[in-house]
């Protein structure tokens, strides 16, 4: 069972243990990411191992557009924090609950990430190549 503190992350603040920042404004409140946002939220945990299954967890729940009902605000919409503790909490419990089915789909999002990197890298590759040919042939 996982064992973490959820809060609201101030600028400056500097976090010893392992943590992820979660947005919580915006359309795309949930996304988590390992640097800080101006609004988000941090999710403080005891290890490493942890960190990388509860960042999986929040990105698939953030990918799946599960926060959307939990939206609120007319203009900029944003995520309030007692509504993301009720929700996540129950929701990463229920994932890490299947560990062996959890742990596989961690390796394949991983693998997944990384063929995604790469594929970005060759494309602009590509382009590099493709601007050098072109400007050689209209130096001629």
């Amino acid at each position: 069972m996982l064992n973490f503190i959820i809060k609201t992350h101030r600028v400056g603040t500097v976090y010893t243990k392992p943590h992820l920042f979660v947005l919580n404004k915006g359309r795309n409140s949930g996304k988590p990411q390992k640097e800080p946002f101006t609004n988000s939220f941090v999710i403080i945990l005891q290890n490493q191992e942890e960190l990388e299954s509860l960042f999986f967890i929040a990105y698939s729940l953030w990918q799946t557009k599960f926060w959307h009902p939990f939206l609120v605000g007319s203009v900029i919409p944003f995520l309030r924090l007692p509504d993301f503790k009720n929700e996540f909490n129950p929701k990463a419990s229920l994932m890490m609950s299947e560990h062996n089915e959890h742990i596989k789909n961690v390796a394949e999002l991983k693998l997944l990430e990384q063929k995604e990197k790469q594929f970005h890298q060759n494309s602009n590759l590509i382009n590099d190549l493709r601007k050098v040919i072109l400007y050689r042939y209209c130096r001629k």
